[in-house]
């Protein structure tokens, strides 16, 4: 049983961002997604469903070799890593960076010797790296320990510029890390306004949004780019705008968009943005975009010794050093990936862009193209199976490559542990979007299958997967 329904793209107002003139390929990735293809210059990318066979020019072969973690086997099974969503698996190159990183340069920074200036140039780097990632400025970028931690230090400094009966809107889609800061608040007098989400569609209800964001009581919109739990891609660029036109911040949680789509936080318009180098290949860490502007406006918690300036006003204590180079050879791994497959997303679809930021947006093309044919395959092989109910955006409603599901014989952690015993490795529950699972009515059941797609699964993989939840589903 399929909980997708078949509607056009459009559905509920969501895709209204017109197209960019800077980065083209932002309205094209957004309004072709419905296709599951990406146009170029009147080209279709060499996209081919059947067969097994979904990009002709994608070298998987070439991308698995660069994960170690691949080569597991579990019971004699090979493991099949779909826990992407929680955590992807790093690449070798974000394995030694933080390695070399501990062996030979390991050091605070600012000091006046060798070990010290390499840390600070890593350092650097790694905003540099993060600016190419999000389409920013290096000193639009922070580090801290995750975007949870982050996004309090953020709450804590936009609600020091509030006063009783200020009000923040955030939705029923989200994560909680960009609900309960907000909604903590309310200690404070604040008032928090929730955006409902449809169950019957996991996707928003854009108009009452467009209503809650009132000038001059709504101070912050705080809204998750896509949904951890099923997927779905919210218009951020509109509720950008509205809280630009009432007067309040945008806050943008991008952790489980980051590895499946490019991100332009100039063309979203937002004041912030937040993810997790984890979740794009890299280690745990923590990235917080933050427009000057914005930054000018508050004053986060810090020490006294602490610079008063960006990044570093955001960032308390000393870094993660070996993170952020990590977080370098995690940007680095994309955009390899970019230059391995640039004729399949080469032309105007890149622009003006240059430089690692071209072979970025190319990787996260790249990477977008091969996971979303996968996705439908697997979406519309799993609704063949008696008993799975699918959970998710409508057919051709801008989704990730996450695909959500329960089983009607089996509790969400059993159907896991019996997958994982084979060596599929997924998630069950909520996933921190408590929420969701709430009004979707799947608490007592354990809430959710989660199976997230990434550049190195492959449609075997896929294949021996649904085998696996078809025998789950056979009555005993």
């Amino acid at each position: 049983m399929a909980h997708d329904a078949d509607y056009s793209v459009g559905c509920c107002g969501q895709i209204e961002t017109p197209p960019n003139e800077q980065e083209p390929w932002l309205a094209c990735i957004i309004h072709d997604m419905a296709a599951h293809r990406l146009v170029t210059q009147g080209r279709v990318v060499g996209l081919r469903l059947g067969e097994g066979e979904f990009v002709s020019h994608y070298d998987i072969a070439y991308v698995r070799d660069q994960f170690p973690a691949l080569a597991r086997v579990i019971d004699g099974h090979a493991a099949v890593y779909l826990d992407g969503p929680g955590g992807t698996q790093t690449p070798r190159r974000v394995l030694d960076a933080v390695r070399g990183y501990l062996a030979d340069h390991n050091a605070n920074c600012d000091g006046h010797f060798a070990t010290s200036r390499e840390t600070d140039a890593i350092v650097a780097e790694a905003r540099q790296a993060g600016a190419d990632l999000l389409g920013c400025e290096p000193v639009e970028v922070s580090f801290g320990a995750n975007m949870t931690t982050l996004t309090y230090l953020l709450a804590e400094a936009l609600g020091r510029r509030m006063k009783p009966g200020d009000e923040v809107v955030i939705t029923a889609l989200d994560h909680e890390a960009n609900r309960s800061p907000w909604a903590q608040l309310a200690e404070r007098g604040v008032i928090v306004r929730e955006v409902p989400v449809d169950p019957a569609t996991c996707v928003l209800d854009w108009p009452a949004f467009e209503a809650l964001v009132r000038p001059g009581r709504t101070k912050v919109v705080a809204l998750g780019h896509a949904s951890n739990a099923v997927g779905t891609i919210n218009d951020v660029a509109a509720a950008a705008r509205w809280a630009r036109a009432a007067g309040a911040w945008s806050v943008v949680d991008a952790v489980h968009s980051a590895p499946h789509t490019p991100l332009d936080v100039r063309a979203i318009g937002c004041d912030f943005l937040l993810c997790s180098a984890y979740k794009f290949f890299g280690p745990h860490v923590g990235l917080l975009f933050a427009r000057r502007d914005a930054t000018a406006q508050v004053e986060p918690l810090r020490l006294s010794t602490q610079t008063p300036e960006p990044p570093f006003i955001w960032e308390t204590g000393t870094l993660n050093s070996e993170g952020m180079a990590g977080t370098i050879a995690a940007v680095d791994f994309i955009a390899d990936l970019g230059e391995r497959h640039m004729s399949v997303v080469e032309g105007g679809l890149l622009g003006e862009l240059k430089g690692r930021r071209r072979a970025v947006v190319a990787g996260m093309l790249a990477a977008h193209a091969y996971e979303q044919p996968l996705a439908r395959w697997l979406r519309d092989a799993l609704a063949d199976i008696a008993g799975v109910t699918l959970y998710g955006p409508p057919q051709g409603t801008p989704r990730t490559s996450t695909v959500s599901f329960t089983l009607d014989r089996l509790h969400a952690g059993e159907a896991a542990h019996a997958l994982g015993e084979r060596g599929f490795f997924v998630w069950d529950g909520d996933f921190y979007a408590a929420r969701l699972v709430e009004v979707l009515g799947l608490a007592e059941r354990g809430g959710l299958i989660r199976v997230g797609l990434a550049p190195y699964t492959t449609q075997g993989e896929l294949e021996r997967f649904v085998e696996a939840v078809d025998d789950l589903s056979q009555p005993l």
